[in-house]
């Protein structure tokens, strides 16, 4: 609902009981969003008002000194929750280039400022608002604190640090690097020069760590085999959280632009495409994982997810594994309904062939736990 075509009467009401982000000193020129909306901030901006209640993505990218219009800097963004008449402050810090939040006692006095702040405020685009929903419906106040960093800011390229620092030679010596001195004989050689990085402690994205084995300690070969083809047992360790952060890390690619985001999506996914067990006993999750699929993927290209070295699409392949089981007679009645139409609508929009043989029908390459030898599985 655009605020021209509003009734005065509710855009009043909404103003005063919305929540109000107040944001002093935004550079002219910033990239600023609020869910899945963006505008470039102009002289008078300062903030948003009328925001619906609930969690919310603020994300920004300032405008680079002396660059062409439109080239911004990395992306910032930050999952936020607000309750209704909420106000939140947040300052510029020009060195970081980052939103400081306030003292809630500095952001309470403004409430008694707010209509002397009216002009400098854009109204939440109500019209978007549906949009926004449909991606983070299982995105709760918990689920952001749980999985936010802890400096609180999702940095599209975070800051990394050596691990070691390794300045002088003896240091480099020490660990058998090469010397900074030396002229680089190959190209292997200056890689190798290069310190070892990690992210700075703090700013890491807290997803759900998955689990490197796919079958329980002291599995046996044949249970081994087993976990290995239905996933079941390896997504039990995670399932509680797995439709939230499903939203949680397409959220973070798509609009914080953060690559590890779409790496745990598919690897979250992937896990749910192949764990037909614990499909077939919790029907009302894969209800919702389908609806979080199909506007998850009204958001994307017909050729995003194509890899553009292999034409393999990946997406393809593992909803190729969850139709196959969800699509099957012994699905619950109503689960299987809306595959098969999730199905009809992914061939229709995205020209996607699901009739073929899944990949998995191949024969499966199964890792052994150490010490085991390949014969015990063969004579099981």
């Amino acid at each position: 609902m655009c605020l021209s075509n509003m009734d005065p009467e509710l855009a009043r009401h909404l103003f005063f009981e919305g929540a109000t982000l107040v944001l002093l000193g935004v550079p002219e020129g910033t990239e600023f969003g609020i869910d899945c909306n963006s505008w470039e901030a102009g002289p008078r901006f300062r903030g948003v008002k009328m925001v619906p209640p609930g969690v919310h993505f603020i994300h920004y990218s300032v405008k680079r000194t002396g660059g062409s219009r439109g080239e911004t800097g990395p992306r910032t963004g930050v999952f936020m929750h607000l309750e209704q008449k909420d106000i939140r402050l947040f300052n510029w810090n020009p060195q970081d280039e980052v939103l400081v939040p306030a003292p809630e006692e500095e952001a309470e006095k403004l409430r008694l400022q707010l209509t002397s702040l009216d002009p400098f405020l854009g109204p939440y685009p109500f019209d978007s608002l549906r949009h926004w929903v449909s991606l983070s419906s299982h995105i709760k106040k918990e689920v952001t604190a749980r999985l936010q960093p802890v400096c609180g800011n999702i940095y599209a390229f975070p800051e990394v640090l050596p691990t070691e620092e390794m300045t002088h030679t003896e240091d480099r010596a020490r660990h058998n690097l090469p010397r900074y001195d030396l002229e680089c004989q190959s190209y292997k050689e200056g890689m190798a020069r290069l310190p070892l990085m990690k992210q700075k402690a703090g700013t890491e994205i807290r997803f759900s760590q998955l689990p490197d084995k796919m079958y329980p300690e002291n599995a046996s070969p044949a249970e081994v085999t087993l976990h290995s083809m239905d996933l079941s047992y390896a997504l039990g360790l995670v399932a509680l959280s797995s439709p939230a952060e499903l939203q949680f890390s397409f959220v973070c690619f798509v609009l914080g632009n953060v690559y590890e985001g779409f790496e745990q999506w598919k690897n979250l996914l992937n896990l749910l495409c192949r764990a037909e067990t614990f499909a077939l006993q919790h029907p009302d999750m894969y209800s919702e994982v389908i609806s979080i699929l199909y506007h998850q993927l009204a958001q994307v290209p017909t050729d995003f997810f194509i890899d553009i070295v292999s034409q393999d699409n990946f997406l393809t392949s593992t909803l190729q594994v969850l139709f196959s089981f969800l699509c099957s007679p012994s699905t619950d009645k109503t689960l299987r309904k809306k595959a098969v139409r999730f199905r009809a609508h992914l061939t229709k929009k995205f020209q996607w062939d699901f009739e073929e043989d899944p990949l998995d029908c191949a024969p499966i390459v199964v890792q052994l736990p150490e010490g085991w030898d390949a014969t015990e599985t063969e004579t099981s």
